[in-house]
Parts: C-alpha cells; structure tokens; sequence
C-alpha cells in the first residue's frame, strides 16, 4: 500500500486519533502528516514524536498554528528529528518558538540528512536565531543545505540579522525560494537582498510582500534584475509603497529572462533529438552499455535519466 496522507487542521485530537496516528506512523503508512493548529495534551504530542522518530516513510510535518508550544514539546521534537531519517519538509509556523527554542531544535535540524524545506515564520525570533538560520544555508560545496526558507513576520530580527542572512544566501549554492514577507525590512535591507540575489546561482522566488519598501528598493531591483543575469523568476512586491509600472517593469523583465531560458531549452531539446535519430531513446534492459541512474530535480522529486557508460 501507497504511503498516504493525514491531514488534520483546527480539532482537539482524541486519544483514539492520536493512536491511529503513530499506528499509521509505525506502520509506514504516511507520507504527509498536517496536524495544523490542533490541540492535543503533552502526552498524546510526546507520542506521536515516538513515532514519528523512527517513521521511514514521512516526507513533510506540518506542525503550524502553536503545535509545539512549549519547551517541553521542542525537546520532543528535537529528539525525534535527530532519530528520523525521511523528512523532506518541516513546517512550524505560529509555534513559539523565540531565539532559545530554535537553539534547542537547530542540532537536529543541522544534521538531519533529508530536510530541504523549513518554515519558521512567525516564530517571534531574533538575531540569534538568524546565526543559527544561516548554518542550514552552507557555503558553496560544503554540504546539502535548505532549498526553501520561510521566516515571514518575525519582527524581532533587526537590520544587522538580515544583512547576515543576505550574505548566508549570496553564497548558498542550495537555496530556492526565500520568504521574507511581513517582515519591517525597509530599502536598506532590500538593498542587500538585492546584491544577494546577484551573487546567488539558485535562488528563483523571493518573497518581500509588505515589508515596509519604498521606490527606492524597487529602483534598486529593477536595476539588479536589468543588468545582471540572475537565477530568479518571482519577485512578490504586493502591499508596499512602490508604484505599479516599477513593479510591472520588474515583473516584465522577469517574464522575459523565463522565455529566453524555455527558448534556449527547446533549442537543446531538438538537438539531442537530431543525434538521437536512428536509435532508441529508451534503455534497453540487455544492453550492458547502458545505466539508469536517479537524479534530482525540485524539492524531492526524483527523475529517471539514462546514461552512457
């Protein structure tokens, strides 16, 4: 059997629930688990982090809207992170958490081998936090890092923390989409998103909704994007004070660096066509001369390629 989905959002968990639950964890039977602003005593939360400790099967935990409300639960958390092996996706916006918690939970999330995709938005943290943020976003080379961050509405981390995020970005070699929205960042900060946008290779979305630009960070964008080839594709500037033909320049710019990369992938597509013509595009299980190996393509999907030996 397929591994399915649990997905529960807003409800007091009974016990019963919370034993079909770890069952379905035990059994690995689950690949998403969303327990989404649900209430469930210690106990019942303590179990299910037993469970979810050893569950090979669980790709994303979404434990948002105060699930993990307490040190006590942070521990658990910890524990089980630093046990299961599987999780792709960790989702823990509106939890409490303050620069100390993230301090409990960030070992596990530092050597979890899995986890590309982290919510912490709205999490009432701080500068320290973001020096522990910035160790899950390696240098170049240095290991498998976050592929999508999400710190939107963490008012508390101050200009001097996000300069120290935009240099963690500007030399990650993993990240993808960065979240940043209802944050009060203000022009000087978007000034240094911008040079990080620059100097990234892979980051493709960046989210900068309502968070206090003016035209002056639009200019200073548009700029970025006009001259210097970049990897990204979305840029969000709703609920700030710029004008509509700044941000419809931006969005224009970006629509077309999208057709020119879809234009020049067309292009390579027909000429491995063309030195395909005459043999068979797929493997044929006798020829020895030939291998399929697995590749990565977006967050955990995987793609089937062949290859020469």
């Amino acid at each position: 059997m397929l591994p399915s989905s649990i997905q529960i959002s807003g409800e007091p968990l009974s016990g019963a629930e919370v034993r079909d639950i770890c069952r379905g964890l035990r059994d690995n039977a689950v690949r998403l688990l969303s327990l989404r602003g649900c209430r469930l005593c210690d106990r019942d939360f303590g179990r299910i982090c037993r469970a979810l400790a050893g569950a090979t099967s669980l790709a994303q935990l979404n434990l948002n809207l105060g699930v993990v409300s307490s040190p006590s639960r942070i521990k658990q958390l910890a524990e089980a992170l630093r046990t299961n092996r599987s999780i792709q996706s960790l989702f823990l916006h509106g939890s409490p958490l303050t620069d100390a918690g993230l301090a409990l939970l960030n070992p596990a999330l530092a050597l979890h081998p899995a986890l590309v995709a982290l919510d912490l938005g709205d999490c009432m943290l701080g500068d320290e936090a973001i020096n522990l943020i910035c160790g899950l976003l390696p240098p170049d080379g240095a290991k498998s890092g976050l592929k999508e961050l999400t710190l939107s509405a963490n008012p508390g981390i101050t200009p001097k923390g996000w300069s120290r995020l935009a240099i963690a970005v500007a030399h990650s070699s993993q990240v993808r989409v960065l979240n940043l929205d209802y944050n009060p960042l203000g022009d000087h900060v978007a000034g240094m998103l911008a040079v990080a946008v620059a100097s990234s290779r892979t980051l493709e979305v960046l989210d900068l909704e309502g968070t206090g630009l003016t035209n002056q960070s639009a200019q200073t964008l548009l700029d970025m994007v006009e001259n210097y080839p970049t990897a990204l594709r979305s840029l969000v500037l709703a609920e700030n004070s710029i004008s509509p033909e700044l941000q419809r320049q931006i969005c224009d710019l970006l629509s077309e660096g999208e057709e020119e990369e879809e234009v020049a992938a067309g292009v390579d597509d027909t000429r491995e066509r063309e030195r395909g013509r005459g043999s068979s595009s797929w493997m044929c299980p006798s020829d020895p001369g030939s291998q399929m190996v697995l590749m990565t393509s977006g967050l955990g999907d995987n793609l089937l390629a062949e290859t020469e030996m």
